[in-house]
């Protein structure tokens, strides 16, 4: 199958997700395209989906929200997975609590027709911040580190590859 995995990512972290994600897909036998979101013209080159987004001041990231608006007929018309990441501390995955979803989160999701959302932790470089980054990181008292869990990551790529199992591909567009 053709699978697009399109992430927005500011700072990288969550694009090294997104990679993790297309590696395992592409082991699985599938043929994989990561690009950016900016970069997706048109999703019906594809049969599947899988969109990610990092979460800046508790919403998606403006590039997936716009590439939603621009194709969200035509990915609701696919499968599509949806993951975001971003819990970094106090108030996330360290203290053992729920992280807050974004507030856009269920309308994208619902959008796109996600047949599953999924979370997964941060990275947070406070050295490689702006200063109105620092001053939120400063006010939801975030914590330095990756708190990624690649071996989450591919567990979740590696079932949407057996979810793909049962999907015929579609044919091929011009």
């Amino acid at each position: 199958m053709r699978i697009l995995v399109t992430t927005a990512s500011r700072h990288g972290g969550t694009r090294e997700i997104g990679a993790a994600v297309a590696e395992v897909l592409a082991t699985e036998g599938h043929t994989v395209e990561h690009r950016d979101p900016e970069d997706v013209r048109r999703v019906t080159d594809y049969d599947a989906v899988i969109l990610g987004s990092a979460v800046y001041a508790g919403r998606l990231a403006v590039s997936l929200r716009d590439l939603v608006e621009r194709q969200g007929g035509q990915l609701a018309a696919l499968p599509v997975w949806l993951f975001w990441s971003g819990p970094v501390g106090h108030g996330g995955r360290l203290t053992g609590e729920a992280a807050t979803p974004p507030d856009d989160l269920e309308v994208i999701a619902r959008r796109v027709d996600a047949r599953e959302v999924a979370e997964f932790g941060g990275q947070l470089r406070s050295a490689e911040l702006d200063l109105a980054e620092r001053a939120l990181v400063a006010l939801i008292d975030a914590e330095d580190g990756d708190h990624r869990d690649f071996d989450e990551v591919a567990e979740w790529a590696r079932s949407i590859a057996v979810s793909l199992r049962g999907v015929p591909p579609r044919p091929a567009t011009a």
